[in-house]
């Protein structure tokens, strides 16, 4: 192999990856990425992905380090690392005003083994972090990225993107609920556009609310739609079951409604982790719903007794039922609120908010005016995820 070059050098650049560079990235993160899927069924799914509401017509760029000197074509760079990114919808609250933003997603960040320790992800990443301000806007720059960072803290903090709170908490599939518990009604993709609309309607609402400045990912159905497709394909593979369940909806009260909406998440085999149902999104009517502290003892205590508790720890029951008939270990809600901990807690009294360390770091750069540092990240939940 030729010398490599410095991870300062000019020759390096960040470029658009073409579509066959783009399959050959696919390939190289095969191992890393396929799970259960065979290499054919892999390329597929990352196709059926690519022709999804939120990825298609360039919803999605595959991007590339390429070290390219001065002279060489473009069949002839040599591609050293990459990653993707999906522009996404945002809303953001500034004294009292809700505007639409747009947000960038960075995702399967890529290094193949023998350019590693070399310097080159944190030059994409450097490099990237600065383009997307810029990319795929018009009258004014994008707002933030996010990413979702199983290496820790530090290597993305270091290049821009902040690490937020990034907690869960978890219940086990199947486990036998009260039965005093409100019933639930299923959710088929069919229900989602409107509870999709009734939600950013609700959300653009609280948001106006926000006391310091407050953004939050848009759980629109192209997004949720997409997390499905995703579980759909591979459901189809593996098992040859359609999972048309999406998700739950209670009735609080006439004319108040609380839902959630799942996907399931199978990992690879050769790996310690469980099968699990994700809650994408858990939505509340109503002025619960304004309440987006983090989870906490006193907080518990102040909802106990709610009705709103009640109709969580029955959706939350529903989805432990779904994860049971999936053969699935556990379902996982990220970042709770008071609310949704004390509705684990009516179907395990032991239920507690896991802080993680290392894996899915919720990371956010702001490209907004001042340095972000009071910046809220509210409705911090696993259909934000990429």
């Amino acid at each position: 192999m030729a010398s490599l070059p410095d991870k300062d050098s000019p020759e390096l650049h960040l470029v658009v990856a073409t579509a066959e560079e783009h399959y050959a990235q696919t390939h190289a993160n095969s191992d890393e990425w396929r799970g259960a899927l065979s290499l054919p069924a892999y390329f597929r799914r990352e196709e059926h992905l690519l022709n999804q509401d939120l990825t298609k017509n360039g919803g999605l760029t595959p991007w590339l380090l390429v070290h390219q000197p001065a002279g060489t074509s473009k069949n002839d760079r040599k591609v050293l690392c990459g990653c993707e990114t999906i522009r996404k919808t945002a809303l953001a609250a500034v004294n009292g005003k809700v505007q639409d933003e747009t947000a960038h997603g960075v995702a399967s960040v890529f290094c193949p083994p023998q350019f590693r320790g070399k310097g080159y992800a944190g030059r994409m990443m450097a490099e990237l972090g600065e383009k997307l301000k810029g990319w795929q806007v018009k009258d004014q720059p994008a707002l933030f990225s996010v990413l979702w960072s199983d290496i820790g803290k530090d290597f993305y903090a270091a290049r821009g993107w902040k690490a937020f709170p990034s907690s869960h908490i978890s219940l086990a599939a199947g486990h036998q609920p009260p039965s005093s518990l409100p019933q639930s009604k299923p959710l088929k993709a069919a229900d989602l556009p409107a509870l999709c609309d009734s939600d950013s309607q609700s959300l653009r609402s609280q948001l106006s609310n926000a006391a310091k400045p407050t953004v939050a990912l848009l759980p629109n159905v192209a997004t949720l739609a997409w997390h499905h497709a995703r579980e759909e394909f591979i459901a189809k593979e593996l098992y040859n079951r359609n999972p048309e369940t999406k998700g739950a909806l209670v009735e609080i009260a006439p004319g108040r409604r609380a839902w959630c909406v799942w996907t399931r998440v199978w990992t690879n085999p050769a790996d310690d982790d469980a099968n699990t149902l994700h809650i994408l999104r858990l939505a509340i009517e109503g002025d619960a719903a304004q309440d987006f502290a983090p989870a906490s003892e006193d907080g518990v205590v102040n909802v106990q007794g709610s009705p709103v508790v009640d109709a969580i720890a029955a959706l939350f029951a529903a989805a432990q039922r779904e994860a049971a008939e999936w053969e699935m270990e556990a379902v996982e809600f990220w970042n709770p609120t008071s609310v949704a901990l004390a509705a684990a807690r009516k179907i395990d009294g032991q239920s507690k908010v896991h802080e993680r360390e290392k894996a899915s770091i919720c990371s956010l750069r702001w490209y907004g005016e001042g340095d972000g540092e009071d910046l809220q990240w509210v409705c911090n939940e696993k259909y934000g995820w990429c």
